[in-house]
Parts: C-alpha cells; structure tokens; sequence
C-alpha cells in the first residue's frame, strides 16, 4: 500500500515537473518550422510500440532526462497508461506544425482517440548523440481560429 502511493506521488511529481518544462509561455519567440521526419518517426514509433504495448520499445524513444526521472520501463509504461491514456491506445495521429519556442522543439500532434475525442499533444524534443528522442508531452488546448 506505502509503495502504491509512493509510486502515485512519484508520478504525479514526473508529470508535474515535464508540465512546467513545457509550459508555453506568451512572451517566448516562437518559430515554425519545416517538417522533420526523424522527429515524426520517433514519435510515431513511441505511438506503435505503446499501441503493441512493448513498453519496453517505447522507452527507447524517450530522452535520458526522461529515462532518468522514471528509472525502469515498467514506471514510465505506467505513467503513460494512467495519465494519457490517448497515447496508450491512440485511434488516429497526426503531427501538425514543428515550432521552436525559447530553446524548445516542440513537435505539435493531433490525437483522436478510441472514443473520437480530439487532443492536441506539445512533444518537447531533444537530438542526443542516437538521434531524436522525446523529452516530455504536455496535453495542450485546442488551437484558436481567428475571429
């Protein structure tokens, strides 16, 4: 029971501290940018490993920042699975604009899960010595259409 609500805690701080990494501020410059198919492979690559869930397999597309906060492949699969159950088991995906803010890369991705309903996904990204890997998601609002 103490080691369920320490893993709770745990995750609950992970996601707290990805949040605000990726929290996007108005006053940062932001940038779109051309497509990068490296970084939509692995992110498309994260969505089939979780959709075979191979857990083990969606680790490796996450940065060592990330690998590094949750330890094992079973916390970080657990994470996934409680707190965005849109990645988990997405129907449709679709990557919508690349955008650098500040020093972020931030890969924009339309979700549509089992039940239809849309999400709209910031992929915090980082290019390590193996390539590209994923740095934090962060659950974003529905874009704005001007008036």
């Amino acid at each position: 029971m103490l080691r369920a609500i320490a893993l709770s805690v745990f995750l609950a701080l992970s996601l707290a501290v990805v949040a605000n990494a990726l929290a996007l501020r108005p006053a940062q410059a932001q940038e779109v940018l051309s497509p990068n198919p490296d970084i939509e492979a692995v992110i498309g690559g994260q969505f089939d490993a979780f959709r075979a869930e191979d857990v083990l397999e969606a680790w490796e597309f996450a940065s060592p920042n990330i690998q590094g906060l949750f330890g094992s492949p079973e916390r970080f699969g657990t994470m996934v699975r409680q707190g965005y159950p849109m990645v988990w088991n997405p129907g449709e995906v679709n990557f919508i604009d690349l955008q650098q803010l500040g020093g972020l890369i931030v890969q924009r991705v339309e979700v549509i899960d089992q039940n239809g309903t849309l999400h709209y996904l910031g992929y915090a990204m980082v290019e390590t010595e193996n390539g590209w890997r994923i740095n934090g998601v962060q659950v974003l609002d529905a874009p704005t259409f001007g008036a």
